[in-house]
């Protein structure tokens, strides 16, 4: 038996596969592949071909891709802006997730609710709400203007600021919950135990809690990152122009200019950079590893 179905095996039963037989394992694991399959493998399978194959073997719309300043200065873009909205969500997140994991009861199923409440909210629901707050007579220019901070409303929407903002608002409890479940793994001996030997609260923070919170900050990493380089409705929401992503102008392609060939080219020069990124990351930071473990 190979190493692969090894795991699989032992994902279902007892360690070495004994819990269940290799072919009722497989035949339970059956319809997640099949749709799998049908939902993704072919589609993007199909667009990658469209666009080899139109109507012959053709690398032209890669060609175009890469002669082509706007489209890298579009890739360019949307990379820069997924790792800055991951970094915003890293830095607010850790706080909330650490906090979580000190509470407990009540408190604990407030902030959970407090957590999980904007992933039960449409996406384009929140995306008309950062409208309603950031234009030029919304919420916030009218709060400055009130209380006399600026004379003339500020341009806040339709720019990378509203995009950053929106996107890390959306993305942000798909940070918060894989570093609170690193955290609350913790086992609360150890933090007592290193200031029992003289640490101090931030020794204790860098020494002990971080470094054993590092898989669920890796895992939220790649999750917000991969969200973020796949994101349509909220940069076409409050986004302009200067802020067109990848996915945006892939839209664009398929159902304005009915560019099909050139959108399966730009589906898989993303989708290609993607998975390079993610096979760095998993290779330098062992997330298989840790969720063996």
């Amino acid at each position: 038996m190979t190493a692969p179905l090894k795991r699989l095996a032992a994902a279902f039963g007892q360690p070495g596969g004994r819990g269940l037989p290799m072919p009722l394992a497989l035949a339970m694991l059956a319809p997640l592949v099949i749709g799998l399959g049908v939902a993704f493998i072919l589609p993007v399978g199909r667009l990658l071909l469209v666009s080899l194959w139109n109507p012959h073997f053709s690398l032209a719309e890669f060609i175009r891709i890469g002669e082509t300043p706007l489209y890298l200065r579009i890739l360019g873009r949307t990379f820069g802006l997924a790792a800055l909205v991951t970094s915003l969500t890293l830095i607010l997140a850790y706080p909330v997730a650490y906090l979580m994991a000190r509470l407990t009861g009540w408190r604990l199923a407030a902030a959970v609710a407090a957590v999980m409440v904007p992933l039960w909210t449409s996406v384009l629901v929140r995306g008309y709400a950062w409208i309603i707050i950031l234009q030029r007579t919304g919420l916030l220019n009218s709060a400055l203007q009130h209380l006399g901070l600026i004379d003339q409303p500020l341009p806040l929407l339709y720019n990378q600021f509203s995009v950053t903002v929106a996107m890390t608002h959306v993305l942000l409890p798909y940070m918060i919950l894989p570093i609170w479940s690193a955290l609350r793994t913790i086992p609360r001996d150890l933090p007592l135990a290193a200031q029992s030997l003289g640490a101090n609260p931030v020794r204790v923070f860098f020494l002990v809690v971080l470094p054993l919170s590092l898989s669920g900050v890796a895992s939220g990493i790649l999750m917000v990152f991969i969200l973020a380089l796949g994101f349509y409705v909220v940069p076409a929401l409050v986004g302009g122009p200067e802020t067109l992503m990848i996915a945006t102008l892939i839209g664009q392609q398929t159902t304005e200019l009915l560019n099909w060939p050139f959108a399966g080219a730009l589906a898989a020069v993303l989708l290609a950079i993607t998975l390079l990124l993610v096979g760095l990351f998993n290779r330098f930071l062992g997330l298989d590893r840790k969720a063996a473990q």
